[in-house]
């Protein structure tokens, strides 16, 4: 019997490795024929920690969720011991749907196999892949392959891949390099994270079909250090594939030699953008620069470059197996295959999702998603990052591809979609994604350093109660400005969060300015607390009032004293009985 447990990041900060502990210890005390292994994560993040077990290591019987070590003994006594399912924490249907209404090719061994293990990839088909290309194809056959497929770069662009493969390999010179993207830094993105902590070996064996297409001697792989657990799970992958002989010289005892290595980066956003990441992996501070001479032809250390996202790299083993056209069937005309996105905030069932480009907003956000938390109204979806745009609820029925998504003003990005209830603020929303693309710019173009500093000091009047007329105007000009003089993606793409809420909920940001007052009752300069008369005396708020701001008499109806109030919101949380109002 084979126990796996779920240890992606997701997982580990639940309490996975505890879980695993005690089910190792357990086991070992009772002498019991079953092993823990490990896996990343398969998906499901907010069920985490998950437990899964497979009788005979292949069929999976039960997947257990939410298992802290406490839970363990009853898992073991009934399902290890004497083979009966525990039905107190298996799945439910509900949240098995969760994955049986996606198509996964990129997730297609997430929380499978062992990311540790480069056996478990190959027992699955693993490195298939590069046999095929190595011993059948040439470069042109894989590029023609790719080009079949459809498949555009994931990482936000969206740029054909085989045009970028195809470029790099028809520039002059024999020192050519393959570079990917894995500084993974938007806010509630964790599309890349999760395939390098679950399923390293398909990114290397994207990148050595890729090197091999474009005819490079060496890739690397920029990684922000903040993800160690990925890391150190690349690191051992590497040393495995090299041992295996998938790395290296004369590869699979052909005439082509490739090694890959890790560049940690320091989590600067902007070096998302290739010629800014290129600056780093020299060494240099990472800004950007004019293209052209674009980085096929003059990229690391002068030398033709590729560079391309670690989702993207992920699909091509698939890709050269499975044959480009089953994957260009997938998908739209222009948008093929499939997209990874990663479901955050005010989501019931947030975590990783992965679906055939075209599907509709709503079947990804209530369809597999579940909906909004605490069945509270949708109000917008972010989409795209802090480059994206916030996609309001009369727009839900927006297909998911690269086209219909670019026409709301947001953009597929590299897959972050944040959910938003009526709660949620617009104008502070537009505020917090600014502030983040104003401390990230690099600082080299005027129109990016300084036109966002002043787009966030207005932002923050508004929301402070301190908005005047010509505001919105304003912010506007300055937007379209910095989207036109920005040299690279960042500048151009840091207003729009701020140019689609003013589109699409412009009334929050006259609501803030002409009346003083937050449309969703969130921000703090904007707002008032009262007591009503469902105030039974219970004196819970008074209690918890930091500064003494509510009275009243035990029993009898409570009042709040505006001029000490600072709005903390103590008492709103401590009410039992929604006697306390914001306003």
């Amino acid at each position: 019997m084979k126990i796996v447990v779920g240890q992606g990041s997701c997982g580990v900060a639940s309490g996975a490795k505890k879980t695993s502990d005690a089910l190792e210890n357990l086991i070992s005390t009772e002498g019991l024929d079953a092993r823990v292994e490990l896996a990343g994560c398969v998906g499901n993040c907010y069920l985490e920690p998950i437990v899964d077990i497979y009788d005979n290591d292949k069929e999976l019987t039960a997947r257990y969720v939410q298992v802290q070590p406490a839970d363990v003994p009853a898992i073991v006594e009934s399902h290890v011991k004497n083979g009966k399912v525990l039905n107190e924490k298996l799945i439910s249907e509900k949240d098995e749907a969760f994955l049986s209404n996606q198509k996964r090719i990129v997730l297609r061994n997430a929380g499978i196999i062992d990311p540790e293990d480069i056996n478990e990839y190959i027992a699955i088909g693993g490195y298939e892949g590069i046999k095929k290309v190595l011993t059948t194809m040439s470069q042109d056959d894989v590029i023609e392959e790719i080009k079949v497929s459809g498949l555009r770069g994931r990482g936000g662009a969206g740029f054909p891949t085989w045009f970028k493969w195809n470029a790099a390999k028809q520039s002059p010179g024999t020192e050519k390099y393959m570079c990917c993207n894995a500084d993974e830094g938007d806010p509630g993105a964790f599309m890349d994270r999760s395939v390098l902590e679950g399923d390293p070996h398909s990114l290397i064996e994207g990148m050595t079909i890729g090197g091999y297409a474009m005819g490079a001697s060496e890739g690397v792989i920029y990684v922000r250090a903040e993800y160690p657990l990925a890391i150190k799970r690349l690191n051992i992958a590497l040393g495995q594939a090299r041992e295996k002989g998938f790395l290296g010289e004369n590869i699979l005892g052909s005439n082509y030699s490739y090694d890959i290595r890790i560049k940690a980066g320091a989590g600067a956003f902007v070096c998302g953008e290739e010629t800014a990441l290129i600056a780093s992996l020299e060494g240099e501070r990472g800004m950007p620069r004019l293209k052209p001479p674009f980085p096929a032809q003059k990229g690391f250390w002068q030398k033709p470059t590729n560079i391309n996202n670690v989702e993207t790299f992920a699909n091509v083993p698939w890709i050269i197996t499975e044959g480009g056209a089953a994957f260009g069937a997938m998908g739209t005309d222009k948008s093929k295959g499939t997209k990874v996105f990663a479901l955050a905030g005010k989501i019931k069932k947030g975590g990783l999702v992965e679906v055939p480009m075209g599907l509709p907003l709503k079947d990804v956000i209530y369809g597999i998603g579940d909906g909004v938390k605490n069945d509270k109204a949708f109000k917008a979806v972010q989409m795209g990052g802090p480059s994206g745009g916030c996609i309001p609820a009369a727009l839900i029925d927006t297909p998911v591809d690269y086209e219909n998504i670019n026409k709301t003003g947001a953009i597929v990005g590299s897959g972050g979609m944040i959910v938003m209830d009526e709660d949620t603020c617009m104008v502070d929303m537009a505020r917090y994604f600014l502030d983040f693309t104003r401390k990230e710019s690099c600082g080299k173009c005027n129109y990016c350093r300084v036109g966002t500093k002043r787009m966030l000091e207005i932002l923050e009047r508004i929301t402070q109660g301190k908005g005047k007329d010509g505001d919105i105007e304003l912010l506007e000009e300055l937007a379209l400005k910095i989207r036109d003089g920005s040299m690279c993606g960042l500048g151009q793409t840091a207003p729009n969060p701020v140019l689609t809420t003013i589109k699409y909920f412009r009334h929050e940001y006259e609501d803030h300015i002409y009346n003083k007052h937050c449309t969703a009752h969130y921000c703090k300069a904007l707002i008032t607390f009262t007591i009503n008369d469902k105030c039974i005396g219970c004196t819970a708020c008074a209690r918890q009032c930091p500064v003494g701001a509510i009275t009243g008499e035990v029993k009898g109806q409570h009042v709040v004293d505006h001029d000490k109030c600072i709005k903390c919101g103590k008492c709103e949380e401590a009410c039992k009985f929604s006697a306390v109002i914001r306003d």
